[in-house]
């Protein structure tokens, strides 16, 4: 029986897209996991307190003694770790947990223009160079190479389960409902406007699902939203939706749309940073970018395919080394 860290991103957020982050490792993992002791650490919250930092505790003594510590997806890498970000809580004293730590499908986020010392300094005291690191865009491939550790593209792992067969089940056609998504942290009243109205035009039902923690709130600013449901802010309640069927995703969060499509949901993501641009790079899901939401009603009232592309063989090749 191996011991295996698993840095949790689901543990304390208020984004329950990480939520379907972790669902999906939880599932692709199986493989590697089943039969293994696992200790699940929050990566958005300290591992242990300032002081206890300087003497052996119940973490220091998991995280040392662990044949396998992974990192659990999101955009965790960033481009400076001077700058505070809520997905991580690192510093120098405490990355030491962090130790020769392994990547499962992360990504990168574009939060400098370019890498400080620091955190060149920190990533490297973080992530194994005997393991190749998972990643989920070519960019973030690029970036662990540039400090000297092997990656792959293996996309995320909220994309492994896809097939071709999968994707032939999503309906190509409009449905005639539809279920959207905000994000409060990027707000464009102006754009979020035009695409409520575009919905509203379109759909004879509309429902909103609260991923994030202020998504509420931000939808409770436009007009026109007097007749559109809201959907409880859990994955049950979402999924329970999904499987109703005759709907359509439309939206600018990018694992509700990924989690959609899994539930054989045709999908319309806007792109609203670099996540879904880096990886609609590779893996050809169906983006606009947000700037252009005049193009959701050409888009909603077209036919189209959903045509997921994932390499199945960087991600055995990634998995073949705990297998070992």
């Amino acid at each position: 029986m191996k011991k295996i860290v698993l840095f949790d991103t689901e543990q304390g957020t208020q984004n329950l897209g990480d939520y379907i982050i972790m669902e999906a490792i939880m599932e692709e993992m199986k493989d590697v996991f089943e039969g293994n002791f696992l200790t699940h650490f929050s990566t958005h919250m300290p591992i242990a307190r300032f002081y206890q930092n300087f003497r052996r505790n119940m973490a220091s003594r998991a995280c040392d003694s662990a044949d396998y510590k992974f990192i659990c997806g999101t955009n965790i890498i960033k481009y400076s770790l001077l700058r505070l970000a809520p997905d991580w809580n690192i510093n120098y004293f405490n990355c030491k947990y962090y130790k020769n730590s392994i990547a499962i499908g992360c990504g990168s986020d574009t939060n400098a223009k370019k890498m400080d010392i620091y955190t060149k300094a920190m990533y490297k005291k973080i992530f194994s160079k005997e393991y190749i690191h998972s990643v989920r865009d070519e960019r973030t491939k690029r970036l662990l190479e540039s400090i000297g550790v092997k990656a792959i593209n293996t996309g995320c792992p909220t994309l492994w389960g896809f097939t071709p067969e999968l994707c032939k089940e999503i309906p190509h056609k409009k449905a005639d409902k539809v279920v959207f998504t905000l994000t409060f942290y990027n707000k464009d009243l102006e754009v979020d406007q035009k695409l409520i109205n575009i919905l509203n035009k379109n759909y004879k039902e509309i429902y909103f699902w609260v991923q994030g923690s202020e998504d509420l709130e931000y939808l409770n600013s436009f007009n026109g939203i007097e007749n559109i449901k809201i959907v409880n802010p859990t994955l049950e309640a979402y999924k329970d939706l999904l499987e109703k069927g005759d709907i359509d995703y439309v939206g600018t969060r990018l694992h509700a749309g990924i989690y959609a499509m899994k539930h054989k949901v045709r999908s319309i993501i806007l792109a609203i940073d670099n996540r879904a641009r880096d990886m609609s790079e590779t893996y050809n899901i169906n983006t606009i970018d947000k700037k252009n939401v005049e193009e959701v009603e050409v888009k909603i009232n077209s036919e189209f395919e959903t045509n997921i592309n994932i390499n199945k063989e960087n991600i055995k090749k990634w998995k073949e080394q705990f297998k070992k």
